[in-house]
């Protein structure tokens, strides 16, 4: 067990460029992905629907209609009250994965890592670079902590305010455009299913771009990490079909 805690999803914790198990990655990407599903069925309901409830065998005709020509009611209704406690938890709780897996040392307090690990220890290891997919998991811990802003923007607004020294934001009106978590929420979804379906890393390609025009400095991942033995191996067997392709 401690051998396997010290190991996890590393293909040598030790090693200068640390290598991490895609299969186990991507079995947690597709765990976490119930987090930005969740975020995004609160949002649509914030968002989208009434914030109005309707007490049952209140509505009335008033016998009256509108300049339309609409039929007027008179009802009894109440203003609903949204409470995030459960959406910040759940946030924190993922602001918390993105970050854990970043680093050798902190991976071993994450329980997906832990779990997926576990799951993927009798399927073939695809190791994959560690830098790569600690950005693309810098893009996700910023969008959590956009949606986090966005669900609780009084205690965002007071600390921002005492920080500054002044009424810098309001204190009692959101103020994040609704249009911003919504559109980054469905960004979030598609990223973490194409990472968990097709094992396609969108921030790992933007990382890749960044370093091709030099933006990031780093070691070329193609480079070190030739397979000689693979291509001694097919270049073999070519040699061998060719032989026995060849007439005698």
């Amino acid at each position: 067990m401690l051998d396997f805690m010290k190991q996890l999803w590393f293909r040598d914790p030790n090693e200068s460029s640390t290598y991490i198990n895609e299969v186990a990655m991507r079995m947690r990407a597709g765990i976490l992905l119930i987090i930005p599903l969740y975020m995004g069925l609160t949002l649509f309901d914030v968002v989208y629907t009434s914030s109005w409830v309707f007490i049952e065998n209140t509505s009335a005709d008033t016998y009256d209609t509108d300049w339309d020509g609409n039929t007027i009611y008179a009802v009894e209704a109440v203003k609903r009250t949204y409470e995030y406690s459960v959406q910040t938890a759940l946030l924190l709780y993922g602001l918390f994965e993105m970050l854990a897996g970043m680093f050798v040392f902190s991976s071993r307090f994450s329980p997906t890592i832990i779990l997926c690990t576990y799951l993927a220890r009798n399927t073939p290891p695809v190791w994959k670079p560690l830098v790569p997919k600690r950005f693309a998991w810098t893009i996700g811990a910023t969008l959590m902590t956009l949606c986090l802003m966005f669900f609780n923007p009084d205690t965002v607004a007071s600390w921002i305010n005492t920080l500054w020294g002044s009424q810098l934001v309001s204190e009692t009106e959101q103020f994040i455009p609704y249009w911003i978590p919504v559109y980054m929420v469905w960004v979030c979804i598609g990223f973490m299913w194409l990472e968990a379906i097709f094992g396609y890393c969108v921030g790992c390609k933007v990382h890749a771009l960044l370093v091709w025009v030099g933006i990031i400095k780093e070691e070329c991942y193609d480079c070190n990490n030739i397979d000689w033995d693979e291509i001694a191996r097919k270049h073999k067997a070519k040699q061998e079909t060719k032989e026995t392709n060849t007439p005698d």
